[in-house]
């Protein structure tokens, strides 16, 4: 019985211990609770076209702006995340052409769902939807050219483990491009001060961090609200 006591004292140390060591290990979340509407089942996906595919939505308008000032070539491979309704999938297929290919990512299942049958009505053969993590994009080391993330960077709620993953999914000297909002107080609007948790600086500081090189800020000259920023991954 002693045998039996010791063995169960160990037990309950080795879980113990593993239990504390995860909870340690988790991160923590930046904002937590900004995706939770995305990642509802019952997620209403014409809801977010009607908000998301609108002139009023600043890079709706400068979509064809955006995607020259990407530069993509005849066969890139793009990771575009957080593809949402997947406004920029079928640009960015004819941008890379045949030999190319994009990955469209997202964390809302339902997003996914019309990506696919996005890809599939419009006869989009170099697109494959993922179903990223929200701390990982989930894609091979070294199996993308170009990462795209668009009014996207201020949902991620663990910025460090998801740009370690871009990272480790991008070929050296390969393209990351972030559009985001100017968090300005006193000067932006009331819903982004509250929504966007932080400004350009601080985003740019973050990727930084995570091993890629600034590049420029590229000018798109119907942007008010927005920025677009150029990166390399070192």
């Amino acid at each position: 019985m002693r045998h039996l006591a010791y063995a169960s004292v160990w037990v309950v140390l080795l879980f113990g211990t593993q239990a504390w060591a995860q909870e340690a290990a988790a991160p923590e979340s930046v904002k937590p609770g900004i995706n939770e509407k995305f990642l509802d089942p019952e997620l209403n996906v014409e809801e977010w076209v009607n908000r998301f595919e609108v002139e009023s939505r600043e890079v709706f308008a400068a979509k064809s702006e955006i995607v020259e000032r990407m530069k993509l070539s005849p066969g890139d491979r793009v990771a575009d995340i957080g593809t949402g309704t997947g406004l920029f999938v079928e640009p960015f297929s004819e941008a890379v052409g045949k030999d190319g290919w994009v990955y469209a990512l997202d964390i809302a299942p339902k997003f996914v769902e019309r990506v696919e049958k996005l890809a599939e009505i419009k006869s989009l053969n170099n697109v494959t939807p993922v179903l990223c993590g929200q701390d990982d994009i989930r894609l091979a080391p070294g199996s993308i050219d170009a990462a795209f993330i668009c009014d996207v960077y201020h949902h991620f709620e663990y910025p460090d483990q998801s740009l370690a993953s871009i990272h480790k999914a991008m070929k050296p000297g390969g393209k990351l491009v972030v559009i985001d909002f100017n968090r300005i107080p006193g000067e932006s609007r009331e819903w982004t001060l509250n929504h966007v948790r932080a400004g350009k600086e601080v985003f740019r500081a973050e990727i930084e961090k995570a091993g890629f090189r600034f590049v420029n800020e590229v000018e798109v000259p119907s942007f008010k609200e927005n920025y677009f920023l150029q990166f390399e991954r070192r």
